[in-house]
């Protein structure tokens, strides 16, 4: 899984379902004039490819992969197979689906009331948690569209958590080197977010 690969195009069939395992992808809408946003990303709590149990098998997203590194890959027949025959299958997806409407849910509102510092704070917060290292590789311009603002926005905001002492940034490589001090200075989005996921893809019983 290569950084900026495109593992979805928008309404295009999806053959296969992606789990991934060090790696992160992104779903994000793409407007008409080129410009996007991300909905949410995936990483070792998830998969990519839920329409393929929801009834259909495309959507109107693009889902590209945000941090490089490996990924199972499952033919979607198969899934839905797994998902038709198997309960627990169908319980743990259905609990993953929820989780991810979350993110969604949570992702438009930050969009809309938070600063741009609170958005690259909660972004980096939700990135991290889905790798094993508190390191990033991602350029600035890459986490504008991801956001969906200006890239100078990044770059001022990245700035601020820098001159804190909170990340380190050179030529598209972040190191997060206080994440208490990131957490605080997020938006209470992440935390909803990461509750949620929480409670519904850890610890659970089907029955």
């Amino acid at each position: 899984m290569k950084l900026g690969d495109v593992i979805y195009e928008s309404d295009q069939s999806i053959e296969f379902v992606y789990f991934p395992t060090n790696s992160i992808v992104s779903l994000l809408y793409v407007m008409t004039n080129g410009s996007s946003a991300e909905i949410s990303v995936v990483g070792n709590e998830g998969m990519a490819g839920i329409a393929v149990f929801m009834g259909v098998d495309s959507t109107p997203s693009r889902t590209v992969v945000q941090s490089r590194g490996f990924a199972y890959r499952m033919p979607a027949e198969e899934l839905k197979t797994e998902f038709d025959n198997s309960p627990e299958v169908r319980v743990l997806t259905l609990r993953y689906t929820q989780a991810l409407i979350t993110q969604m849910s949570q992702t438009a509102v930050c969009n809309r009331h938070h600063s741009i510092d609170q958005q690259l704070c909660r972004w980096l917060l939700l990135s991290l948690d889905r790798l094993q290292s508190n390191e990033l590789t991602m350029t600035q311009e890459l986490i504008a569209n991801m956001l969906g603002v200006r890239r100078e926005g990044v770059t001022e905001a990245a700035s601020k958590l820098q001159k804190l002492g909170i990340i380190e940034y050179h030529r598209g490589h972040i190191t997060v080197l206080d994440r208490p001090g990131l957490e605080a200075l997020s938006c209470e989005c992440y935390g909803v977010v990461r509750r949620e996921t929480e409670r519904l893809t850890t610890g659970y019983s089907s029955y």
